[in-house]
């Protein structure tokens, strides 16, 4: 039986749900919001609910039963969340002062699904990490208020049951899953005192000793912190807004791992310049970097650190694991032209290699064998829609705005965890109806001297190609340290001059087996007569 699913289109043609594979058709029990003002959309976790706000009112919507639930007199509101089990609708507009400069009129607003009724309204000034956060089971809810995370029980926002109070808590991030709620928090550095992140279980809070974890570094302006989905670990970018060193306009980022047993470590990138993207893979065991000077290099690291498997380098500046974490695709796109890697993950072999262009975003399907690719404005105000994919290369569906519209946002209805059963990875590509949307390769520019001569390639830098870096089974060697290669280098170097020496020295018995390859010094001596001539000659062929 098919899973049937939807995707929400949302631009100047209004808003309108898509059928998703392999229909493609509007769906007629959503009806087409034909109004050009929708500012916000979200599903519930689950999917079952849909809300959109049009500029007059905020409408809650039933997937399930395909009928209007009801609709709230909200029409400045710009941001719409659900809570995870679909009990509190919370919503969010521009904060504003009254004339005379006396305090505004709450802004955030937290709606009860069911009964319609507001069961709180914050003053929230900043639109960044507006919404409340809240533990899956929704038995506890947070938010960051003056430097400190509040936090609420069982959906009672009349009483805040505890405090998490630090110098000055710029941002927190609850651990998904289960109970024990674990909470990771950023508190930033000031007056050369280091930034820190400390990992805690609510609601045990009682100073640092209580912390699970703790993890200082001294470059740091703004963190991402990255819990994996078991919540065992979390990975932290930590940038700086400038680069001390000038090499790069980015910043420069470092990447930390901080697990809940107190373990933390660097993580070590072999290749300078940019994180541009830290994916955790669903199985928690295993994450994704992608960074270095374009050709940025991806590699995939285990909990130790280590690195598992390395791509090579190449035009790619997102990863991308499926929601069932047995594929990855490799992409670049924003001012790369939109190449696509989809690798198998468990034998990591290349499975596809499409390219969508002038891709602004990029979502896999729930059902972990499809993939929405989509050029939306404001980024993108030209040739707006969106390609449906099959990981294995096939574009399926194409869909282009009409020339004078805008396409803003396309994304997947959600799907719990378990729903979509994981598949088997297919390497030939699935029929379609499409021709293969293969791009026309750029011809580069040749002066006309140059065009009737043949083509040299002359490229900046040679890609490197992937490689496996887990330990072949059978050596359970640890990897060597920085002054163990050293050492293991001049080792080898002193070895290869003694073969070169011993190779000189039997010459003839090297020429006689032309299995071997002929070693350098088997040239015949070309002399010039000049023995300060042929001293020189030798020195420079050494």
């Amino acid at each position: 039986s098919m899973l049937l699913f939807t995707f929400p289109v949302r631009g100047s043609e209004g808003l309108y749900m898509v059928n998703g594979p392999p229909a493609f058709t509007e769906s007629t029990a959503f009806q087409r919001d034909s109004g050009k003002n929708c500012k916000a959309v979200t599903f519930s976790k689950d999917g079952s609910l849909f809300a959109w706000c049009n500029g007059e009112k905020v409408n809650i919507f039933n997937v399930t039963s395909a009928e209007l639930l009801r609709s709230f007199d909200l029409p400045k509101v710009v941001c719409l969340e659900f809570s995870p089990k679909n009990n509190v609708l919370a919503t969010w507009q521009a904060y504003t002062t009254a004339k005379d400069g006396t305090a505004g009129v709450p802004n955030l607003q937290l709606y009860d699904v069911k009964t319609g009724k507001c069961l709180k309204s914050f003053i929230q000034k900043k639109m960044q990490n507006w919404c409340p956060c809240w533990a899956d089971d929704e038995s506890i809810c947070a938010r960051n208020v003056n430097n400190e995370v509040h936090f609420f029980e069982n959906n009672n926002f009349n009483a805040i049951a505890n405090k998490l109070h630090l110098q000055k808590v710029n941002d927190f991030v609850l651990s998904p899953g289960a109970q024990p709620t674990k909470v990771a928090v950023y508190v930033p550095g000031s007056k050369g005192a280091p930034s820190f992140v400390r990992l805690y279980q609510y609601p045990n809070f009682g100073g640092p000793q209580s912390a699970l974890a703790n993890k200082s570094f001294f470059k740091a302006d703004k963190v991402t912190m990255l819990w994996n989905k078991k919540a065992t670990a979390v990975l932290v970018i930590a940038s700086t807004e400038v680069d001390k060193t000038g090499a790069s306009y980015y910043g420069e980022q470092t990447l930390h791992y901080i697990a809940t047993n107190g373990e933390s470590a660097v993580v070590q990138l072999p290749k300078n310049g940019p994180i541009y993207d830290v994916v955790w893979n669903p199985n928690s065991v295993e994450f994704c970097a992608v960074y270095g000077f374009m050709p940025a290099k991806a590699t995939v690291f285990n909990l130790k650190c280590d690195p598992v498997f390395d791509f090579g380098t190449g035009p790619r500046n997102a990863a991308y694991y499926s929601p069932h974490g047995h594929i990855l695709v490799l992409a670049g796109f924003g001012n790369l032209r939109g190449q696509m890697e989809v690798w198998d993950v468990k034998n990591y072999k290349l499975v596809s290699k499409p390219v969508a262009s002038d891709s602004t975003y990029f979502a896999w399907c729930p059902d972990g064998e499809h993939i929405v690719t989509a050029t939306c404005a404001p980024r993108l105000r030209v040739s707006n829609g969106y390609k449906i994919w099959h990981y294995t290369g096939s574009l399926l569906h194409h869909y282009e705005v009409p020339a004078n519209e805008e396409m803003w946002q396309v994304f997947w209805q959600p799907f719990l965890d378990g729903v979509f059963p994981v598949k088997a990875v297919k390497y030939q590509a699935v029929p379609s109806e499409l021709p293969s949307a293969e791009p026309k390769p750029a011809q580069a520019y040749r002066p006309p001297a140059l065009r009737n001569k043949p083509v040299t390639s002359s490229k900046l830098h040679e890609d490197e190609p992937p490689q496996n870096m887990k330990p072949q089974s059978g050596s359970s060697e640890k990897p060597l340290s920085k002054t163990a290669l050293k050492n293991q280098k001049k080792h080898e170097a002193k070895k290869a001059a003694k073969q070169e020496a011993k190779a000189d020295s039997n010459q003839e018995s090297t020429q006689s087996s032309a299995s071997q390859s002929t070693p350098r010094s088997a040239v015949p001596a070309v002399t010039s007569g000049d023995p300060e001539t042929d001293k020189k000659i030798k020195n420079l062929k050494k």
